[in-house]
Parts: C-alpha cells; structure tokens; sequence
C-alpha cells in the first residue's frame, strides 16, 4: 500500500484486471482449519497458482474509488518467489501519486505565513526529537493544545456550512478520513 502526502485516506495499491479485463474478486486460502478462511486482494495472490485467478495486468487503485486509467502488463516469470515487493510496480504507482497530487491541488491551500510555521516547527521537532525529547513532547503537547481549543469551534462551524463532500475535497481527504479527524476535533458531535 502507498501511503498519501497531502491527501488523506487516498491510501493507494496495485489492483489487477484478468486477461477479459475484468477485476477478480477476494482470493480466499483455506487454511484448514476453523471456520474462517482469510480473503486477500494483493496483486501477487492472483498468480494462477491452486485454482487462483491469473492476472494479466496491474493498475492503481485507490481507497476513495478512484481507478488509474493505464495498465501495465504483469510478467509472473519475472516476478521472484517469496518476494514479490522487488517486482516493478512503479507504473501504477505513478498514477497513483498523479490522482493524489490532484486531490492535494484541488484543496484549500494553507496560507503562506502558516505553511512556513507550520514548516518550521516540523524543521524544529527534527532536529531536537532525538537530542531532546521532552522538548520535543512539549511542542507536540503545546501543538494539541491549540487543536482541542479551536478544532471543536472550526469543526462545527465547518459543518454547518458545508456538506461533508465539500469539507473533504477542502482538506483533500476522503469522506472515511474527514469523519476520523472530525471525531478527533469533536467527538461530541460525532
């Protein structure tokens, strides 16, 4: 999985499409044992291999819906046993950071003054972290304090405004991921 900078919850993957194109559901591997047999959909399960699906090609994916428009072709000989990480995935994943640098565009932008504190601190907690970790919890704590004083108040003010669909595209997250850090702000609300 791709972890987003800028757009949270588009967490991203390799999906597959069959030879036909389709998209194959869960592989499930019984493991003999008890009543639940575990389901996957990372690409490497659809090898072919004891009655699996065969894949033919990759694409992104992505938690919030969205499909890369381009395939890759799969080469399972080139694949390596037990380690199927090393493969090259770098295609999809690079429709994948196209579709997040877009979700990060389209959202509201900090301003100017505030990305450079914010900047800042980050430079500041990085090099003191390792050296000097109390220091380091006390930013973080001063920084929290600021978020419980004024996240209820932005998050109620936010929603009563606007849709859950347009607070999300503001923050270039996902629907799942705003209700998360609204819980967060507010949980009296949610």
């Amino acid at each position: 999985m791709w972890e987003p900078d800028g757009a949270e919850g588009h967490v991203g993957k390799v999906g597959v499409l069959l030879e036909d194109g389709t998209v194959p559901g869960p592989v499930y591997i019984d493991a003999g044992s008890g009543a639940y047999v575990p389901r996957f959909t990372d690409w490497w399960y659809y090898d072919g291999v004891n009655r699996r699906p065969l894949a033919d090609r990759m694409r992104a994916v992505c938690a919030c819906g969205w499909v890369g428009e381009g395939t890759y072709p799969l080469d399972w000989k080139r694949v390596p046993d037990r380690e199927p990480h090393r493969y090259d995935t770098s295609g999809p994943e690079g429709d994948w950071q196209r579709h997040t640098r877009e979700i990060a565009a389209a959202a509201v932008p900090l301003p100017e003054d505030v990305a450079r504190l914010i900047s800042r601190i980050r430079e500041r907690l990085d090099a003191i972290e390792d050296t000097d970790p109390l220091t380091a919890l006390r930013i973080v704590g001063a920084l929290d304090a600021v978020v419980e004083t004024d996240g209820p108040y932005a998050t109620r003010i936010a929603t009563r405004r606007h849709t859950d669909e347009e607070i999300a595209a503001a923050l270039g997250a996902t629907e799942k991921a705003l209700a998360a850090r609204l819980r967060r702000y507010d949980p009296r609300r949610y």
